[in-house]
């Protein structure tokens, strides 16, 4: 019997905005949690689950990593995460990289946030990339290297907003991220704040459950259709914000896929440029 890595995580997700108008909402998902060493094998062993082709469940290499980037001729994921590491400063050593993500569920998804968890040859984890997808086409990667801080306790970086994600929030914003390392759970808090305070609070939480064909087929009776209802649920809570009366933000004219490196001191084989960088934006 295969024992993996990977593994799922059913909870909910929870949006809470607090100006300019207030705005709840809360919708049952999960996430997968994929070794993405093991994507093929896990496919090859799951009856309810493939790679790069149509299934109940299949995770789509296109999805993810350079789909927007002929340039980086980026072969497989691997390459074109270490690829952002190298980026910001980093050596990879071939570490394990976990990939917490929705996948297509016949044959669809959209992923409004997926998180990139890479770790160093002895299991330390020494990053994490954030890879926001917009409703227009666009991708942004969010990177932040790790100081090597106790891996259990929540991790939480901080940034400049550099990315237009809803029509209906400004670009000058500050992001905060805290973020746990999935285990028995799992959490991923986002908060948006402008120079009067909070703005917008995004937060998942998921239970652990194992990769096995008994539990996708629960997840897909369980969670009908949950990429579709994703981008429709997206779609129809813009319109109820609209309907209170808040505002359109013009959209910025930017590359189809973009990247905030945003550089710490980390300890070898990883090697930080500079702890006095600003975050960059470049295209990706």
């Amino acid at each position: 019997m295969n024992t993996f890595v990977s593994a799922i995580y059913a909870g909910k997700v929870t949006h809470k905005r607090l100006r300019p108008k207030r705005h709840f909402l809360r919708y049952r998902m999960f996430y997968m949690l994929l070794d993405i060493d093991e994507i093929d094998q896990i496919a090859l062993t799951h009856r309810w689950f493939s790679h790069n082709r149509f299934n109940f469940f299949s995770f789509f290499d296109r999805d993810h990593g350079s789909k927007f980037d002929a340039a980086a001729q980026c072969s497989d994921l691997r390459s074109y995460a270490e690829g952002h590491l190298r980026e910001a400063g980093m050596v990879p050593d071939n570490g394990t990289i976990k990939l917490m993500t929705m996948p297509r569920i016949l044959g669809y998804v959209f992923n409004p946030l997926s998180v990139y968890f890479c770790h160093d040859s002895n299991g330390k984890l020494k990053a994490l990339i954030y890879e926001v997808n917009n409703t227009f086409g666009q991708r942004h990667s969010y990177v932040f290297p790790l100081d090597g801080t106790d891996d259990a306790k929540p991790m939480h970086q901080e940034c400049g907003k550099e990315f237009y994600v809803s029509p209906f929030m400004e670009m000058a914003l500050n992001y905060d991220f805290t973020v746990t390392r999935p285990a028995d759970c799992a959490s991923v808090v986002i908060n948006a704040s402008d120079e009067d305070g909070l703005v917008i609070a995004t937060v998942f939480t998921g239970k652990r459950r194992e990769f096995s064909d008994w539990q996708l087929l629960k997840l897909f009776l369980g969670y009908p259709l949950l990429t579709l209802k994703v981008i429709a649920g997206i779609h129809w809570e813009a319109l109820r914000i609209w309907i209170k009366g808040v505002s359109l933000k013009p959209r910025p004219q930017t590359p189809v896929q973009t990247r905030t490196i945003t550089p710490h001191q980390t300890s070898a084989p990883f090697n930080s440029r500079s702890d006095n960088e600003r975050p960059s934006i470049s295209p990706s």
